[in-house]
């Protein structure tokens, strides 16, 4: 168990910070209901299912995706305990927000199913938590259910936390049963947290979310010192300096209180109305007895995928800039920076953790800010390497440098964790090897579980990697993934040329072998959906000068003979001529419209 070292004031040792860790839809948030239930923290009237996924996208999905905090008050042998809980993602895309959740905890509890046992993300975040020196409690959740393996899944976890059978405590988070001993083992297993309450402040901020009436509301966990309503406080990072308006603790409202103490997890409110002033992972202190220096926060986040975010409306572009400021406040993980396009004028390029997460962002967009967006093909970030020498880091096709002067092109490559049941070994390596995989190592867990671990490029999976593994291990095998560097790659700029313009927005980086065949359904796409008009239109895939797939979307034509029966023939050569001439000289004066619903199609290939 993890001993505490330094000194735990009388005050603290009743309060307990943890948060709960698991694979996706493995019972966190369905759990942490039962908890509030069953600590009174609401009553009856207030619960519903997934009480902290409080955002409508979060219930229509039924998957979290932003941490929540919420404190609960629980009762033990006569003393009153204080209880942090912060509820975790589960999907990869969202791993940025269990690695800060864990930064502010001293204990975890590691949610796994009884029906499907350990997943790869479940060992992703178990090695996250034991990082950070964090007190583990292993609970089997679903056991009422009648695929429930409970024996083999208690024999499991003992073979990967190297526990006693005795501490994994059996739960069914629907029914209620078990959480009482959850609640136990808290107070008895993770330790209360360490720090020194007459020490200057160090608070955390582990996240913070904007308020249109109130500014930016900072959530924090405190690790030295107090913090009072009315203080002088400083940001350390940022060094501005504010008067703390309002501090409290995180129940399912705010509850304001005049002290926060230390080890406690509360929030504060200071009238901040700038985006930019806020960065989770900095650390609050007093102006007039700072802090030596700053907590190690959490470390930068890295975008694995990239794309443009352009409005609807032009002139819509700086609602744009201020909507991607207030999301970037609740959501550390987005990154941006201005751009221009020649189709779609002037937008953001934003960096994303994965395709659910850009995905998450443009509805959030619409949701919360009635913002409108376009989005381009996504990438990946390349290396490439000129035959001067330099090294230039290219997000966006449009960046990369001329053809004769690239020596060679590094693409990210990652270490990707696939465990699934041995049935579908076969079609899991051939989808594998399909995207460039190649395999590292493969093992088998139980007589019926294989875990397998592919090298493959990043650009491989941000697609449909993970709709397909889905679809052909029937949902049971499971995926995670982390960055192992860059690696050189063929890779080529493919084009796409409407009567010769070429059209920036859907031009892709794609490897030599994939390029016809992706430049070839672009272009049969867009013929669909480009409407008819007065001459022809020729859509064209490229790589260079080189065409490598054509379509060509047919010219409305009007019948203008019509009028001529019989008579000399021609007549009729002289009006169709006359036609021929008039669609020549409106090919060089009409402009290809590309309607918006064509851009989103082809985005979805």
């Amino acid at each position: 168990m993890y001993i505490c070292t330094r000194y735990t004031p009388a005050r603290m040792k009743n309060i307990r910070d943890f948060c709960i860790i698991a694979h996706i839809d493995h019972g966190k948030s369905t759990l942490a209901d039962r908890m509030l239930e069953f600590t009174k923290t609401l009553d009856q009237r207030e619960m519903e299912n997934q009480v902290l996924d409080s955002m409508d996208l979060e219930k229509e999905k039924g998957i979290t995706i932003k941490s929540h905090a919420i404190q609960m008050d629980y009762e033990k042998d006569g003393e009153k305990y204080i209880l942090n809980l912060i509820d975790t993602p589960g999907h990869v895309d969202f791993s940025y927000e269990v690695s800060r959740a864990i930064a502010s905890c001293e204990g975890a509890l590691l949610v796994v199913d009884a029906t499907q046992g350990i997943q790869a993300q479940t060992i992703s975040n178990l090695y996250l938590a034991i990082d950070h020196n964090l007190e583990i409690i292993p609970v089997i959740n679903k056991i009422d259910m009648d695929a429930a393996q409970v024996e083999v899944v208690r024999d499991q976890i003992v073979d990967l936390l190297g526990c006693d059978a005795d501490d994994v405590l059996p739960v069914s988070a629907k029914t209620g049963e078990g959480v009482q001993a959850v609640l136990d083992a808290i107070v008895d297993r993770i330790p209360a947290p360490t720090g020194d309450p007459e020490a200057p402040l160090q608070a955390l901020i582990f996240d913070s979310v904007f308020n249109p009436f109130r500014g930016i509301i900072a959530y924090f966990k405190v690790l030295n010192g107090s913090i009072a309503a009315g203080d002088k406080v400083k940001f350390f990072n940022t060094g501005c300096e504010y008067a703390a308006d309002e501090v409290g603790v995180l129940k399912m409202k705010l509850v304001p209180r005049q002290r926060i103490e230390c080890g406690s997890v509360g929030y504060i409110i200071s009238g901040i109305k700038n985006a930019v002033e806020v960065k989770v992972g900095d650390t609050i202190t007093h102006i007039d007895r700072p802090c030596e220096s700053a907590i190690a926060g959490f470390e930068e986040v890295k975008p694995m995928l990239f794309a443009g975010v352009y409005p609807v409306e032009a002139d819509e572009y700086e609602q744009l800039r201020s909507s991607l400021e207030k999301l970037q406040l609740n959501d550390a993980s987005l990154v941006f920076e201005p751009e221009s396009s020649l189709a779609l004028g002037f937008g953001f390029r934003c960096g994303f953790l994965g395709l659910l997460h850009m995905e998450i962002v443009q509805e959030r967009l619409f949701r919360e800010f009635d913002m409108d967006v376009i989005t381009t093909v996504p990438n990946v970030s390349y290396n490439v390497y000129t035959t001067q020498r330099e090294v230039v880091q290219v997000h966006n096709p449009s960046g990369l440098p001329a053809v004769n002067i690239i020596d060679h092109i590094d693409e990210p490559y990652i270490r990707a964790q696939i465990i699934s049941r041995s049935d579908f070994f076969g079609p899991i390596m051939k989808l594998c090897l399909d995207k460039r995989g190649t395999l590292v190592s493969q093992h088998f867990i139980t007589a019926d579980r294989v875990e397998l671990n592919y090298d493959m490029p990043l650009a491989e999976i941000v697609f449909d990697f993970y709709d397909r593994l889905k679809s052909i291990s029937k949902g049971y095998a499971s995926f995670d993934y982390h960055i192992i560097g860059y690696r050189q790659a063929d890779l080529v700029k493919l084009d796409i040329l409407l009567n010769g313009e070429q059209v920036d927005a859907l031009s892709s980086l794609i490897h030599r072998d994939h390029a016809y065949e992706f430049g070839r359904r672009i272009c049969e796409k867009l013929k669909d959906l480009i409407p008819r008009q007065q001459f022809d239109i020729a859509i064209q895939a490229a790589i260079g000068a080189k065409i490598i797939a054509r379509e060509t979307v047919k010219q409305v034509r009007k019948d203008v003979t019509a009028k001529c029966y019989g008579g000399d023939i021609t007549r009729k050569r002289k009006l169709l001529e006359k036609q021929k001439q008039g669609k020549k000289r409106m090919r060089q004066v009409g402009n290809v419209e590309v309607p918006q619903s064509a851009f989103m199609a082809v985005l979805k290939l």
